[in-house]
């Protein structure tokens, strides 16, 4: 598919090929626009205008709708899965686990998904049972309530609980104090605890005068029953007998009417809870809780609640509910859904042979789908020489992937502080990998996934990432990269082991304009090769003798033809050897078997006249302005400002660049992929047009 993109940060317009279900590698040069690329193509499948965050500087005042970002060909590739920084940060190498959702990315295939179909289809009658009757979530919540109210303490029994702080004292509401009866319609009602604090909150301003604070009458004669209220009671603890009070109402059917009648004198008494009562409370906590338990138990069962069970149906008996041994909750209310509960289970019991048989696969999948993932992420580690491997452990009804270091028995916690950049990124891509495998999106982009890497580590990860049985082979992948090591290694070394073979292109930018130019396995060659080829083929007699001199810099032959094509480049009008840190001029005999040996490649060589072309600064200029590309240019540039002072920061890059021994052995041809940048050329030709 074409892809146009146009208005996007520091790109005006441009096309390149995404081919489907195949890696594409999109070679280029830091700057020209391949994160840009990866997060058009990533806000514009959104649909929600996010791409307008791309919109270019020179535009972002105007506003001009002709100028805004857009990117177009993309239509039916969405989903899209991104691999840059924001995915390490955000979803790899979490606190407790090394994926963000290792359950779904792990453990959750289709497989699993079939087996849990079919155990749910078993158990379906419990979670009707459940969802037909909102009565029991009702009778949950308030045992629930019940049981809190006692407060968090060994014996059971906390004085700091809601139920002391209710009733511990007394129930002043159904006991009103003497002298405050004329109090007992706000007392009694269902606002009292709002009450009371209207009424506490005007006794601050009862000092002031002796008028009431609302109605301004005389109350000098009713003070003192004014302020006995806010002696007697408290808000909050009447809060707390309301609460207590409202949850045994609610639940008033579902005790015995011996627990009942005990419940309501235990609540109304007028001098508080004995330790008798507060025994026989803790009977009923116990029994509140046994019940609570185990309608929870019923309405929690999943696979993994029974996964462990040795036997299902033992498992399904423990869950029956006995009133028999609940006496205080054994009443008829109780008895009717605790009927309907066990008889749910019974049905599923008839089932068991069929449910023993479903657990039991989904456990000997689950297992093999872990130790497989476990072996490929850890032989990919290994192979990669890194000190860490993964395990797959199971806690709170899932299953969570943990990193393990090989010195270390314990799981490594928050893997972004312990491991280094490069290893989180190897470890993320591979992370990322099975991720894209499990939600399978539309296309998947690497946004320079792998040129921090070593090179053992870069083909680990190629290899990892689309060569493994459960791989991103076969899918549409758009890796943007820097590097051409990984396209020397896909195209040129290994092209029989990557099926379907990738396709891969140069990108390049030129004056707000991107172009790709298509890389094959012939467009790859050794330096020497090149060399030779751009010897043959170029007009500019200076390029010639750049190539040549890094032709033998590439033999490390440094013989006297070498000699004399350094001495040349650098302007030197009598060339001359170095003999143990020592200047030595060439005898004519050696400049001329040196001569002999360069006409063999430069037939039309001649130091004298090609001294003065390189002395020449206005030919030299020319040269510059009219060479083809980039490269050609930059070698230009260096010849032309030898013996002057060096340009600042952008010379390390000359230099580097200038030298072979920065080069890659295989590379493509500079002089077909522009591999300069345009800015150097940019600030060279500012130094050129500077030169007198």
């Amino acid at each position: 598919m074409i892809v146009t993109i146009k208005n996007c940060n520091n790109i005006d317009t441009g096309t390149f090929v995404i081919d489907e279900n195949v890696l594409n590698i999109k070679y280029a040069m830091n700057g020209t626009g391949k994160s840009t690329i990866a997060r058009a193509i990533e806000l514009s499948t959104k649909g929600d205008g996010s791409i307008t965050e791309l919109t270019p500087f020179k535009y972002l005042e105007s506003g001009a709708l002709d100028n805004k970002p857009m990117i177009s060909g993309l239509d039916g590739f969405s989903p899209v899965a991104i691999f840059n920084d924001t995915y390490i940060d955000q979803f790899a190498f979490r606190q407790d686990e090394i994926l963000a959702n290792s359950f779904e990315v792990f453990v959750k295939t289709p497989d699993y998904e079939q087996h849990i179909e079919k155990i749910e289809k078993i158990i379906t009658e419990i979670r009707e049972t459940f969802r037909e009757s909102k009565e029991i979530d009702q009778v949950i919540g308030d045992l629930a309530t019940l049981s809190d109210s006692f407060g968090k303490s060994k014996s059971g029994y906390s004085e700091a609980g809601a139920l002391a702080k209710g009733i511990g004292k007394g129930n002043k509401v159904a006991n009103i104090p003497k002298g405050l009866e004329s109090y007992s319609a706000y007392l009694k009602s269902s606002s009292n605890s709002k009450w009371l604090r209207w009424q506490m909150e005007g006794n601050n301003y009862s000092v002031l005068s002796d008028n009431c604070p609302y109605c301004t009458s005389l109350t000098q004669d009713k003070k003192d029953s004014i302020l006995q209220v806010s002696k007697e009671y408290d808000a909050k603890s009447i809060e707390h007998l309301n609460k207590i009070l409202a949850v045994i109402e609610s639940l008033g059917k579902y005790f015995s009417q011996d627990a009942k009648d005990k419940l309501l004198k235990i609540t109304c008494n007028i001098k508080g809870i004995t330790k008798e009562e507060i025994n026989y409370l803790l009977q009923i906590k116990q029994q509140v809780d046994t019940l609570k338990s185990k309608m929870l138990d019923i309405k929690g069962i999943t696979y993994f609640s029974m996964k462990d069970a040795a036997k299902v149906s033992e498992y399904f008996a423990s869950l029956m509910i006995n009133l028999e041994y609940l006496p205080e909750m054994n009443s008829v209310s109780t008895g009717e859904i605790v009927e309907k509960l066990n008889r749910s289970l019974v049905n599923v019991l008839t089932q068991v042979g069929i449910l023993q048989g479903e657990i039991a696969q989904q456990n000997g999948l689950i297992k093999r789908t872990i130790e497989e993932h476990k072996s490929e992420i850890n032989y990919f580690l290994k192979n990669a020489g890194y000190k860490y491997h993964v395990d797959v452990e199971y806690g709170n009804e899932s299953y969570k992937m943990r990193l393990r270091h090989i010195d270390y028995s314990q799981s490594v916690a928050n893997g972004s502080q312990h491991l280094s950049y490069g290893e989180r990124n190897a470890f993320a891509l591979v992370l990322f990998m099975y991720e894209c495998l499990s939600k399978n999106p539309g296309i998947i982009i690497l946004d320079d996934p792998i040129s921090s890497f070593d090179r053992n580590k870069k083909y680990a990860v190629v290899d990892m990432l689309f060569r493994g049985r459960k791989s991103l082979r076969g899918r549409t992948v758009l890796m943007m990269t820097h590097d051409i090591e990984p396209v020397i290694d896909i195209l040129y070394n290994l092209p029989g082991i990557f099926s379907p073979l990738p396709h891969a292109a140069f990108i390049e930018l030129k004056n707000g304009t991107i172009r790709e130019i298509p890389i094959t396995r012939d467009d790859i060659s050794t330096f020497g090769q090149i060399c030779d080829k751009n010897i043959l083929s170029r007009e500019e007699e200076v390029v010639k003798l750049v190539y040549l001199r890094r032709y033998y810099e590439i033999l490390d032959n440094k013989g006297l033809a070498y000699q004399v094509l350094s001495n040349l480049l650098h302007k030197r009008n009598s060339p001359f050897k170095k003999e143990n840190a020592k200047e030595i001029l060439l005898t004519p005999h050696e400049i001329e078997e040196a001569t002999s040996e360069i006409k063999l490649k430069m037939p039309l060589f001649d130091y004298n006249r090609l001294l003065a072309r390189l002395s020449d600064v206005a030919y030299m200029k020319n040269a510059f302005a009219e060479a083809a590309y980039n490269y050609e240019k930059l070698q230009i540039f260096r010849v032309l400002q030898d013996g002057y002072p060096e340009s600042g920061v952008i010379q390390k890059f000359i230099n580097e660049t200038f030298h072979i021994e920065n080069e890659y052995i295989m590379q493509v041809n500079p002089c077909k992929y522009e591999i300069v940048p345009s800015y150097i050329i940019d600030e060279c030709n500012k130094l050129v047009m500077e030169q007198e």
